[in-house]
């Protein structure tokens, strides 16, 4: 029996897939995937972040406002050797 390679996606499904990663505005649905945030949660962060666009029912969030506003979240690394530092 002969092997052969069989990709996962056609070469034409993967551009597709990554403009979708890759838009400016997402819809509720796909940013709760994008950011593995909850519905709830998303809505509350969008509303602060005022990343929200409202247009005849649809509703849109800007990513690059919602991006630089979760970078208020972000935590620097920690030492991981026993909390002392290294002061020379």
């Amino acid at each position: 029996m002969k092997n052969e390679y069989a990709p996962i996606m056609s070469m034409k499904e993967v551009p597709d897939n990554l403009r979708k990663l890759q838009r400016r505005y997402l819809r509720y649905q796909q940013a709760e995937l994008v950011y593995s945030i909850s519905h709830k949660k998303l809505l509350e962060l969008a509303s602060e972040a005022g990343a929200i666009y409202r247009m005849d029912g649809t509703v849109l969030i800007n990513r690059d406002i919602f991006d630089a506003y979760l970078e208020r979240f972000h935590e620097p690394a920690t030492n991981k050797r026993g909390g002392k530092t290294d002061e020379r």
